[in-house]
């Protein structure tokens, strides 16, 4: 089977480094890296750390407004994908370049997967929940991480092609955490001496918003223990455009990479983040989580007590800063076993898949 895998932001580098492997036995996958993040850290040091397989198309489309990517995306992919032999394709999680592929995808007549179907923050506000949704409608087959995410899809109508496969991101984490840890640059490992707190911001509803930045940055000022703030390039350009400094409290990092940051999660005594994929780690870690967002797609965490919604309100995060948060006694396998790449590619390579996939091959032949 000759499959395209479209990546192009840290969860999906996390992902098809356990997915391609186990694809890679017996399949053809053709990666495809939109550029979405576009810097060095956030790009190719994740590449190198979890051997991912150098991409075999790179799109460079990265830097520019969110409308200007996704049309620039599908632009490129399309030029991309129309020449290739390609049985179906595969994309994941909420991202520009997820709902991209997916529409040229189905612009081509090609089977969509979706990995990590199902999320749902109820905010159609998010262009993250505009993404995943409108590609839960178009996929072949939706992989779930678990089954609430099968009943928010059958909710909307949704129940042909869905599993529950886990999580990728799980099994990636387990693996990296299996190895030695890594060695931190000079100043983090300096930071991290005494206790501290982990800082990540890098949505647009945060950063684009000069008012909701502020007000999370605020939260931190005379914090009683140094705050760790690996910088996304988005953020750094905000914060300069916006004309903001960072309170003393909060230690400006250049962005890590992913064995670095899983480094810190797993110390830090909290973790505030914007980050769906770092509330998970914070979860895998048994760290507790301050989801500086309004809702979050991960509602199994906060169900769960190991995640708090505190928005952007300064006084809401403040109660987090210097209060502290007791781990329930709990910690429930919500994101499965570790396998989720191995079901995955069990669901791939199954009857109801091949039937999916000539069925398009006639259709295509037929439009020819």
């Amino acid at each position: 089977m000759n499959v395209v895998s479209i990546v192009g932001a840290r969860p999906e580098f996390v992902q098809v480094a356990v997915l391609s492997r186990a694809l890679r036995r017996d399949h053809t996958e053709i990666l495809i890296h939109t550029g979405q993040h576009y810097d060095v850290a956030m790009s190719e040091r994740f590449f190198e750390q979890l051997g991912i397989a150098q991409p075999d198309l790179d799109l460079g489309v990265g830097g520019i407004s969110t409308s200007a990517q996704v049309g620039e995306m599908l632009r490129k992919l399309a030029g991309v994908i129309e020449p290739l032999d390609a049985d179906l394709v595969i994309v994941r999680g909420d991202t520009n370049s997820t709902l991209a592929g997916g529409l040229v995808a189905k612009h081509l007549l090609l089977p969509l997967v979706h990995v990590e179907a199902g999320m749902r923050s109820h905010d159609r506000t998010m262009p993250e929940e505009i993404n995943r949704v409108t590609v839960d409608h178009l996929a072949d087959l939706n992989l779930t991480t678990d089954a609430a995410a099968v009943a928010r899809l059958a909710a909307e109508g949704i129940t042909g092609g869905v599993h529950v496969c886990g999580d990728v991101m799980y099994d990636a984490y387990l693996e990296a955490r299996a190895r030695p840890e890594p060695m931190l640059p000079a100043p983090v490992a300096e930071a991290v001496r005494t206790p501290f707190d982990l800082l990540t911001v890098h949505r647009s509803e945060n950063v684009d918003d000069r008012v909701r930045l502020r007000a999370i940055l605020d939260a931190f000022a005379a914090a009683p223990r140094p705050v760790l703030f690996p910088i996304h390039p988005r953020t750094r350009l905000r914060l300069g455009e916006f004309g903001l400094e960072l309170p003393a409290e909060i230690v400006a990092l250049e962005p890590l990479g992913y064995l670095e940051m899983l480094t810190l999660e797993a110390r830090a005594r909290t973790i505030f983040t914007d980050s769906g994929g770092v509330q998970r780690e914070a979860y895998f870690a048994g760290v507790p989580c301050v989801t500086l967002r309004d809702r979050t797609e991960w509602t199994n965490t906060v169900d769960a007590g190991w995640n708090h919604l505190a928005g952007a309100s300064t006084e809401a995060i403040r109660q987090y800063v210097y209060g502290t948060l007791a781990p329930p006694p709990d910690r429930p396998p919500l994101f499965g076993d570790g396998d989720a790449a191995e079901r995955i590619l069990a669901v791939l390579e199954s009857d109801e898949t091949r039937g999916i996939v000539a069925e398009a091959r006639k259709v295509r032949a037929a439009r020819r």
